[in-house]
């Protein structure tokens, strides 16, 4: 029998050996920040979804789903192309109280047993609504993360680095998909997050013109701002994209109006596809395709 971490390894497995052959045939995009909402299915079926993931040339699609179960129904659709991670949300609002829940360490260990899951996220942690990661449960979903092998997809927005520096630092065997790359956080702060822990990858959905406008890593014209560029090209084994397909973002997970997200991700996959190609070839492939292609197939 499988021990616990190694039983989704025949998953990326076989993502890995159909993606091999992709790669031959064109430069892939891997996805690595996408949601499937029940309010996204009133706009776009999940035959539209998967269909828009090969029209945008996205090989590799991690999603989410809220309620959890539903990142297995693109999974089913597409198994060779779609990782599902399990989403820890089932209800309006959980994104700012998950932490006071005490059934969420089973429900996890339970869904990650099961082995059709490959990690957990997106969690939400945000100064004023979840904060303390010494909360026992959620320093609980870390080392179940770790005990697992799989990556914690991670949001958190806070003005400094030290938030970040003290929870990736105090679970050190966990490793952490940064979403966002901090949210707010200018590239200084990014890279002492980078520095001081090594079990943390990054991320940069969102951080076009229309979500994180006030923290955009590009400038008017498309081109990475300087100290972005030089951050990037310094860690360019530590990013990936994603296009965070949530639209609109008024509000944080709002469950009472339909979500439109994925009929943007065109745009949000254009939007890294312009700066990517800014780089050295060498940089550009291992964000726009390596670096999620190990990150998930780590152990396999």
């Amino acid at each position: 029998m499988l021990s616990s971490r190694h039983r989704h390894w025949p998953l990326i497995g076989l993502l890995i050996t159909s993606l091999t052959a992709v790669a031959a045939e064109r430069a892939p995009i891997a996805d690595i920040h996408l949601h499937w909402k029940w309010n996204q299915k009133e706009v776009t079926t999940p035959a539209q979804a998967i269909e828009i993931l090969r029209a945008q040339d996205v090989a590799l699609a991690v999603v989410t789903g809220t309620p959890p179960e539903l990142a297995l129904e693109l999974h089913d659709l597409a198994p060779d192309r779609v990782l599902p991670i399990y989403g820890i949300y089932r209800i309006p609002g959980e994104w700012s109280s998950w932490h006071l829940d005490p059934t969420l360490l089973q429900r996890v260990r339970d869904a990650l047993q099961t082995g059709r899951y490959v990690g957990i996220g997106e969690i939400h942690m945000i100064g004023g609504f979840i904060s303390d990661w010494k909360n026992p449960i959620i320093g609980g979903l870390f080392e179940v993360a770790a005990e697992f092998n799989v990556p914690v997809l991670l949001h958190t927005e806070f003005s400094r680095a030290n938030y970040t520096l003290g929870l990736c630092q105090a679970f050190p065997n966990t490793r952490i998909l940064w979403a966002h790359a901090g949210s707010m956080l200018a590239p200084g702060e990014v890279e002492r997050v980078l520095q001081g822990c090594p079990n943390v990858h990054a991320e940069l959905s969102a951080r076009d013109p229309w979500r994180h406008r006030g923290n955009r890593i590009v400038d008017d014209a498309g081109e990475l701002l300087p100290a972005w560029r030089a951050l990037i090209s310094r860690h360019s084994d530590r990013f990936m994209i994603g296009s965070d397909p949530v639209w609109p973002v008024d509000r944080l997970n709002p469950w009472d109006e339909p979500d439109s997200g994925w009929q943007e991700l065109p745009r949000f996959l254009d939007f890294h596809r312009r700066w990517l190609a800014t780089l050295p070839e060498e940089q550009a492939a291992a964000i726009r395709w390596e670096n999620a292609r190990r990150f998930f197939g780590a152990g396999s």
